[in-house]
């Protein structure tokens, strides 16, 4: 099969739903990250909002484990379907804009090509959800341009208020939208007719959970995302920009970075001259890229964070008709194969700074089975870590008691242990500096250690105490349990 072939609309939704099976496989194999198993305990405690995030995760879990279980397909079982249903729709879009070209299929090609995406369907977070949406806005918003119907603002109002529900992120589509009606004379136009403002209170009230839980816990997560934004740190600023760029380069692949630049450069310079489908798209990209590297002035932008610009730049790309994208998707697949195959596999012993997945993924059953003879050999009555990440883990892990102590747990709907007079095992990193917190804990004394690790290379070592809660610290909650398998059952 030539090259030339797999541009034909057969060919290439043959090869995305095989890479869809690829990537439910890689899901169902690699491990959970400790992110992942936090994500999961949200979606055992249902909740309009969460401090960290809003709630779309936790429901995308519940839907997964309700069909596979608690088993890292279940928690990830969505990602890798949105990503095929986002890639059909970021193809739509570009067909709608540009019809007879043939750029669907390239825009396709090259968002399958990224690392961003690839990751995004494999591992559970909030920002695979909100890509998924996000893409679905633009693909209404090429519908409406195309077709003129102001109907399409209602899909792009739900997509648009769902993409909020998803990440706080999500309101720089709307800000994008509405940048872009402003100032572009078809936009314009509809200003004077009702789809567009019924769309956006569609939009207001998807969001209302989210606001509502905020409004009853203090405003505690606008106020925690909030507050990351205006840093100014100069002597850092250059560091931070560069780490910025270089993340985005490693995770959306050199190749599709580098066409992606000249697309979204491509609209600007089309969007300059009135185009409003360019100025649409030069506005999706250019406002979260600014809002991002004004962050990055002064803190670090992690590389995951601006994965929303990569719909609208694949897009442009396709429709600016770049050359060399076959060569620049050979180079992504080249290298999500490498990433897939490490995270799954492991066939390279890499330095640990090195080695994400490490990092990430490596040795979390290997801990929990070391956890769990210490918590027998101590006559625990509960296991419990004062790092939600490592809490989740071990909960997600191990059927017996684990707890979370930590100030973020007051925000769940989950039940507080009763522990008064019992003595727990507290698994606690060597990260963590100092001894664990005496406000907590009386007497804390440690009984060994435990580590993390893959081919012999370390990724966590932790030490392991004896502790009775001492009344004074933050109450500890008791953490869900995986539900026993439903196979094998009578």
């Amino acid at each position: 099969m030539g090259l030339a072939s797999l541009t034909h609309p057969t060919v290439w939704r043959v090869l995305l739903l095989a890479l869809t099976l690829v990537r439910l496989a890689v899901a169902a194999r690699m491990p959970l990250s400790a992110d992942e198993a936090y994500y999961w305990v949200w979606s055992k405690a249902l909740a309009g909002g969460y401090l960290d995030h809003p709630p779309m995760v936790a429901l995308w879990i519940r839907a997964g484990t309700a069909v596979f279980g608690d088993t890292p397909l279940g928690v990830r079982l969505l990602g890798p379907w949105a990503a095929l249903a986002g890639s059909l729709l970021i193809a739509r879009a570009a067909e709608d804009v540009w019809p007879g070209r043939r750029a669907g299929i390239v825009a396709a090609a090259l968002l399958n090509a990224t690392l961003m995406l690839n990751a995004g369907a494999v591992l559970m977070t909030p920002d695979t959800p909100l890509l998924f949406f996000w893409t679905a806005a633009l693909a209404a918003l090429a519908r409406l341009l195309r077709s003129g119907n102001g109907a399409w603002w209602f899909g792009v109002g739900l997509a648009g208020g769902l993409a909020c529900d998803s990440k706080y992120t999500g309101v720089l589509l709307g800000g994008a939208i509405l940048l872009w009606v402003l100032a572009v004379p078809q936009g314009r136009v509809w200003l004077r007719r009702w789809e567009f403002w019924a769309a956006g209170g569609l939009a207001c009230a998807c969001v209302a959970p989210v606001v509502a839980w905020n409004a009853a816990h203090g405003w505690a997560s606008f106020t925690k995302q909030g507050g990351r934004a205006g840093d100014w740190d100069p002597a850092r600023a250059l560091q931070f920009l560069a780490e910025f760029v270089g993340g985005q380069v490693g995770l959306v692949t050199p190749g599709v970075f580098a066409l992606g630049c000249c697309g979204v450069w491509h609209a600007c310079r089309r969007a300059w001259a009135g185009a409003a489908e360019w100025a649409l798209l030069a506005a999706v990209t250019l406002l979260p890229a600014c809002v991002f590297a004004e962050h990055a002035l002064g803190d670090r932008v992690q590389a995951n964070w601006p994965s929303v610009i990569l719909p609208g730049a694949v897009l442009a790309a396709a429709g600016a008709g770049v050359r060399f994208w076959r060569s620049a998707c050979v180079i992504g697949a080249l290298m999500t194969s490498v990433v897939f195959a490490q995270a799954t596999l492991a066939p390279f012993a890499l330095p640990r700074a090195a080695d994400f997945t490490l990092i990430r993924l490596a040795g979390w059953s290997d801990l929990a089975g070391a956890v769990y003879v210490a918590a027998a050999t101590q006559h625990a009555d509960y296991v419990v870590a004062d790092e939600y990440g490592l809490a989740s883990e071990l909960a997600f892990r191990l059927h017996q008691r684990v707890l979370g102590v930590e100030p973020r747990w007051r925000f769940f709907d989950l039940p507080q242990a009763r522990i008064a007079g019992q003595s727990g095992l507290l698994v606690r990193s060597t990260r963590e500096t100092g001894p664990p917190d005496p406000r907590a804990w009386a007497g804390a004394v440690p009984v060994g250690t435990a580590t993390r690790s893959r081919h012999g290379i370390e990724a966590e070592r932790y030490i392991l105490y004896r502790v009775q809660w001492s009344r004074r610290g933050p109450a500890p909650v008791q953490l869900p349990q995986p539900a026993p398998p439903v196979l094998g059952k009578g």
